[in-house]
């Protein structure tokens, strides 16, 4: 199965021409690179091995948030919804934005005084963001039965829509002279003179100067023939769509069970919290002394498991050459299957929320793998 609602975006020939940059993965880090680099007038080619925007880039809530980011990463969230909110504009795409705004909501007086330390942190930084009592929070989010003790409101938060997002910014990208193409696999990178030459691909070789690599879950595999250690592990979060009649909240909200969002085509999305399954790996033992301290703090945020997958991955190739099948061949997209009863658990709670919502019925369920790394942080080097 495709993820569904992704928009597709059709591959460009083969470059003939050398490239300033070519850019491993057609994900929204990707993308984003291309554009913004074609923007300046670079030279840049994209290469995806599977779909744009196939994995975790269109499976993801649609949530664009600057609300609970690690203090480290909230400049960038704050610089990253600063671009959001022009990149229609500016770019002539549709990528689905709206600054909605975005709420969380706890009954849990603990959790209620973490969030006031997360609203500290973030006025701290300028960011625009507002302590709700039981009173204002049944003024935004409408009739709901739960009792809720606070809330936490970002009005300069929004959603996207992440079937639209990504193919919108390729196109935009390509009208700006990037060569987007699907259906090529990177196989290694060359060097000369210890600087980058060119990357290989199943296709041939695209000389360049620079490349990058925003492969996200397969970016350890790709990385690892090359000499670099990265540690990173995958989690599956299974999420779904579903219709309703209910008066339902129209900006991105969640609490401690669940999280939903409106959709542009008058759906929902709505996904459990804090039910992310990480399949015990190979890696997981390689790289144990990286992940136990943040498993230690999140253990009750993810659900292992030991089974298949183990073998399967134990059997894929670590090491290969720029002449062999490189393991992104075999597997283009992954396409993990859902935990539907995860799904199923957080329309059964948004029922008692929202009593009005009993009417409200799954269409679609899907999973992605989520790229995490022991601090939870994005990498940038």
């Amino acid at each position: 199965m495709v993820v569904p609602f992704l928009t597709t975006v059709q591959s460009d020939p083969f470059p003939k021409d050398h490239q300033d940059v070519v850019v491993v993965g057609g994900g929204i880090a990707g993308i984003s690179t291309a554009l913004f680099l074609a923007e300046r007038g670079l030279r840049v080619t994209v290469c995806e091995k599977g779909q744009i925007s196939g994995e975790q880039s269109s499976r993801n809530w649609g949530f664009v948030r600057q609300m609970g980011r690690d203090p480290a990463e909230l400049p960038l969230a704050m610089r990253s919804l600063s671009l959001w909110r022009k990149l229609d504009k500016r770019f002539g795409a549709q990528t689905g934005f709206r600054q909605t705004g975005i709420l969380f909501a706890t009954e849990n007086d603990a959790r209620a005084e973490e969030l006031h330390k997360w609203q500290a942190i973030g006025n701290a930084k300028g960011l625009d963001c507002r302590a709700l009592d039981a009173t204002a929070l049944q003024t935004i989010v409408g009739n709901q039965t739960h009792p809720f003790v606070m809330g936490l409101h970002t009005p300069g938060d929004g959603r996207a829509e992440p079937g639209l997002a990504v193919p919108a910014l390729a196109e935009a990208a390509r009208r700006l002279g990037a060569n987007i193409m699907a259906n090529t696999s990177v196989r290694g990178v060359e060097q000369s003179a210890g600087r980058v030459a060119g990357v290989v691909t199943e296709h041939g070789t695209i000389p360049c100067n620079h490349t990058v690599i925003a492969a996200g879950v397969w970016s350890r595999r790709f990385l690892h023939p090359l000499g670099v250690e990265f540690p990173q592990l995958p989690l599956l979060a299974s999420v779904a769509r579903i219709e309703t009649s209910a008066p339902l909240p129209k900006l991105p909200f969640a609490n401690d069970e669940y999280a939903i969002r409106h959709r542009e085509d008058g759906g929902y999305t709505i996904a459990l919290r804090n039910a992310n399954i990480a399949h015990i790996l190979p890696d997981s033992i390689r790289l144990m002394s990286h992940f136990l301290p943040a498993l230690r703090k999140t253990w009750r945020e993810v659900r292992l498991r030991f089974g298949l997958p183990f073998f399967r991955d134990l059997a894929v190739r670590r090491q290969w050459t720029m002449d062999q099948q490189a393991p992104f061949e075999r597997e283009r997209v992954l396409d993990p299957e859902p935990r539907v009863a995860y799904a199923r658990q957080a329309l059964r709670r948004l029922s008692v929320s929202f009593p009005a919502a009993r009417d409200a019925h799954v269409t679609h369920d899907w999973g992605g793998m989520i790229d995490a790394t022991p601090d939870a942080l994005p990498v940038i080097d």
